[in-house]
C-alpha cells in the first residue's frame, strides 16, 4: 500500500512537471542546454500577473535564480526539479528585494539551500524586516558551479535600487529579471522603488558589457523577443523625456 502511494505521488509530480497546461500555476519551459525558465502567477490588485525566473542544472546540483511569486509554488518547484532532473537545488540567488524575486529566501534557506543577495538587497530586506539571504556577495561576482560559470552583475539603479542581472558567457544567456521589460510592455510598470533617470545609464552598461546575447529573460510576460532590452531602453528614454518636458 505504501509502495502504491509512493508511485501515485511520483506520477502526480511527474504530471505536474511534464503535463503542464496554460492554466498551471507553475510552468517550466526548456530554454537551451541546461537552462530552464519557469513561470508563476500572482494576483496584483485584482489582475493575475506572470513572473519569469530561471534555473540551471549543473553536475553539482541546480541553481535557482529568483523564487516563485506564488509562495504556494515554493515546494512544488523543488519537487518538479527533483522529478525532472533527479537533482537537488543547492543555490538560490535573488536579483532584488521585491517579493517576486526575494520572497523565497526564508523558505529556501530553511531547506538548507545556500541563498545569495548583494549587500544593497540585504540592507533593504533588513530595513523592511524581511527574510534575508545566508550569503551577501559583492556587486560583481563570478561563480563556477559544476560545468557552468556565470557572472552576477550590478549595473546601477533601475527598476529597483538594487537590481542585478546574471550573464552566462558561454551560452550568451542574459537573465535580466525585472530590470528588463518584456518587448510587449506598454510602460515601465511599477516604479515605486525605481530610479528611471539612472535606469537609462544602467541599461547602456549592460549593453556594453554583455554583447550579442542569444537569449534574454525578462522579469514578466513574454521573454522570447530579443528586442526586450532595447525596448526597455526606449520606454525609459520616453519616460525621462516626458518628465523633463513636464518640468519646463
Amino acid at each position: 500500500m505504501r509502495k502504491l502511494a509512493s508511485i501515485v505521488l511520483f506520477l502526480t509530480i511527474l504530471s505536474h512537471s511534464f503535463g503542464q497546461s496554460k492554466n498551471s500555476p507553475l510552468q517550466i519551459s526548456h530554454l537551451t542546454g541546461d537552462f530552464y525558465v519557469y513561470k508563476t502567477f500572482h494576483d496584483y490588485k485584482g489582475t493575475l500577473i506572470s513572473a519569469n525566473a530561471l534555473y540551471l542544472v549543473t553536475s553539482k546540483g541546480v541553481v535557482l535564480f529568483d523564487a516563485p511569486w506564488d509562495e504556494k509554488q515554493f515546494q512544488p518547484l523543488l519537487d518538479s526539479i527533483k522529478a525532472k532532473h533527479h537533482k537537488e537545488v543547492v543555490m538560490h540567488f535573488a536579483t532584488h528585494s521585491h517579493e517576486d524575486r526575494a520572497g523565497g529566501l526564508g523558505f529556501y534557506r530553511e531547506k538548507g539551500i545556500k541563498t545569495y543577495t548583494i549587500k544593497l538587497t540585504d540592507e533593504i530586506l533588513k530595513k523592511e524586516n524581511k527574510k534575508r539571504a545566508q550569503f551577501v556577495i559583492p556587486n560583481d561576482t563570478t561563480f563556477t558551479v559544476g560545468q557552468h560559470t556565470f557572472e552576477v552583475y550590478y549595473p546601477g539603479k533601475g527598476h529597483a535600487q538594487d537590481n542585478i542581472v546574471v550573464w552566462f558567457a558561454k551560452e550568451k544567456v542574459l537573465y535580466g529579471g525585472c530590470f528588463i521589460k518584456s518587448a510587449d510592455a506598454k510602460d515601465l510598470g511599477y516604479l515605486g522603488d525605481a530610479d528611471v533617470k539612472d535606469w537609462e545609464k544602467s541599461i547602456k552598461k549592460v549593453q556594453a558589457k554583455f554583447k550579442n546575447p542569444k537569449y534574454i529573460i525578462t522579469g514578466h510576460d513574454d521573454w522570447k523577443d530579443l528586442g526586450s532590452l532595447n525596448h526597455t531602453l526606449k520606454l525609459v528614454q520616453k519616460y525621462n523625456t516626458a518628465k523633463t518636458s513636464g518640468q519646463k
